[in-house]
């Protein structure tokens, strides 16, 4: 027993220990910066990576994945905070959600990600990396005003004063801003290229980087270019003691507003949905071929995030993000992932000063290029290339979602897809072939390996155009189902063939199957 503590010991000390620290540098910013882009609270956001890496990762299976917020619910939760009105309100959003989620894993519902077409959730995320990109422009550029895309940006362009719109524009962007933005994108981007792509340049986060970048020339801007300072409502506030400023759920409201079970329900959907897909992503990392139990892990999220919302924090999920540089990092065991929980509490609890100095154009950059990375142009070409019944979902669902939103989006894109299985369906339902022997038409009918209720209409109709004094072999040998509904078909078609002389000949249909109907 004392060398498997000294051997775990041993191994969280050189693996584990590093990889968790890694994995902080990584999601201080990230937590920062999804929080303020879901319009939560700023402290919300490390609240919820505290919670995924202290709570999650204990109850977890996973060895490598690592939970936090996540980018791809932010336009779920920034929707859901302004249609509730208040975030004491949203927070019973989040804890429903989580006990759907513990639901789903109690169920063992974890297959469900199975069912949602890919071309659908690529559309959900492409949207969702749009969405990141535009509302993070106006934070960007420094612009001061709450209305850039309402009146700010479309006026530049009217055609009436359009310099004195632009002059009016120009009043109200941050230079500094500006300046540090354009800074901390080049230095993404030049971290993110293949030069620097190396595991010897990774020892710094390239997030980190940008913001140690954006705090720096801040300060550089105080002492000695003031005229480009950003000022106090550009910065990250975060209280000297975030646990006095923490808001929690209002329960009285619980069972008066109905939204609360909607937004809630959409919520838990999406995060089960996102945490099975990152989960199936890790694993395939996992040099050790370990394989998370996926109905432990939504049990797992689903007390994380019930726990976030008696907290004050927003829901959390599994992040590929995150996981994929805890496998960078060299992480043997899920230490790792409870490692980086409890530096952040430490961050929180020692540093909130310097948090409170991070530029929120800083933070724009890093969400901009999220967002880039999930609505890249390969990623619209590589689904062309799959035909027009996949791009086809994919493009309505983008479109739907940025024209309304989420729910609306993925359910119609999930209903274009289902079309388009149902097509596809009919289509290769049964093969028809026509041959004549001594003057009489013989029809041959084979069907195909699967056969369900959707073929029912054409089938019938196909048999009823065989003509009189004809033979007709209907062969079902090679399918590996066909439903109650064909067969009643079949065996109507049977006892009234008669009349009409049509000599009928089953193969892989046996007679009990079709007497057994009646």
């Amino acid at each position: 027993m004392k060398r498997k503590i000294k051997y775990y010991r041993l191994l969280w000390l050189k693996h584990d220990l590093p990889a968790g620290l890694s994995v902080f540098l990584v999601a201080l910013p990230l937590c920062l910066g999804i929080a303020l882009a879901s319009g939560a609270p700023l402290y919300s956001g490390l609240l919820s990576g505290i919670i995924g890496g202290l709570v999650v990762s204990v109850v977890s299976g996973s060895s490598l994945g690592v939970s936090g917020p996540a980018a791809g619910l932010t336009t779920l939760l920034s929707a859901s905070i302004i249609s509730l009105g208040d975030y004491k309100i949203f927070l019973l959003a989040v804890i429903v959600a989580g006990l759907l989620q513990l639901l789903f894993g109690l169920l063992k519902l974890g297959a469900i990600a199975n069912y949602f077409p890919s071309s659908v959730i690529k559309g959900m995320l492409a949207a969702i990396g749009i969405i990141l990109i535009s509302k993070q422009i106006p934070l960007a550029i420094g612009y001061d005003k709450p209305d850039f895309w309402t009146s700010g940006f479309p006026q530049l362009f009217s055609v009436n004063n359009f310099l004195g719109n632009f002059q009016n524009f120009n009043l109200h962007i941050t230079r500094g801003a500006i300046l540090i933005t354009s800074i901390s994108l080049a230095v993404l981007l030049l971290l993110q290229s293949r030069f620097f792509a190396t595991k010897k340049l990774k020892i710094v986060p390239a997030p980190l980087v940008v913001v140690i970048i954006g705090i720096t020339t801040n300060l550089f801007f105080n002492y000695f270019a003031s005229g480009l300072s950003l000022k106090q409502t550009q910065l990250v506030t975060i209280p000297a003691n975030i646990f006095s400023n923490i808001s929690f759920p209002d329960f009285s409201k619980l069972f008066s507003t109905r939204e609360i079970w909607k937004d809630g329900g959409i919520i838990g959907l999406f995060a089960t949905l996102e945490t099975l897909l990152c989960v199936e992503a890790v694993d395939k990392l996992d040099r050790q071929n370990r394989i998370t139990p996926v109905n432990r892990e939504l049990i797992a999220q689903g007390i994380g995030n019930i726990i976030c919302g008696f907290l004050g924090a927003i829901p959390i999920t599994s992040v590929v993000v995150r996981g994929s540089a805890n496998v960078d990092a060299g992480a043997r065991t899920k230490q790792s992932a409870f490692t980086h929980g409890l530096f952040l509490l430490l961050a929180v609890l020692f540093i909130p000063f310097l948090l409170s100095k991070i530029p929120y154009s800083s933070l724009a950059t890093i969400l901009m290029v999220t967002g880039y990375n999930l609505t890249k142009p390969k990623l619209f070409r590589n689904v062309w290339s799959l035909g027009w019944k996949q791009f086809t979902p994919f493009l309505i669902t983008i479109v739907l979602i940025l024209s309304t939103d989420l729910l609306i989006g993925v359910s119609i894109g999930l209903l274009i897809s289902i079309y388009f299985i149902v097509q596809n369906n009919f289509q290769l339902e049964y093969k028809i072939t026509k041959t004549l022997q001594h003057n009489t038409e013989v029809y041959y009918i084979k069907l195909n390996s699967n056969v369900t209720f959707l073929n029912k209409v054409k089938l019938r109709k196909a048999l009823d155009q065989i003509p009189p004094y004809s033979v007709l072999t209907i062969d079902g040998s090679e399918s590996n189902f066909i439903d109650y509904d064909i067969l009643e078909v079949i065996s109507e078609y049977e006892n009234k063939a008669h009349n009409k002389h049509i000599e009928v000949h089953l193969s892989g249909i046996t007679k009990v199957s079709v007497a057994s109907i009646h």
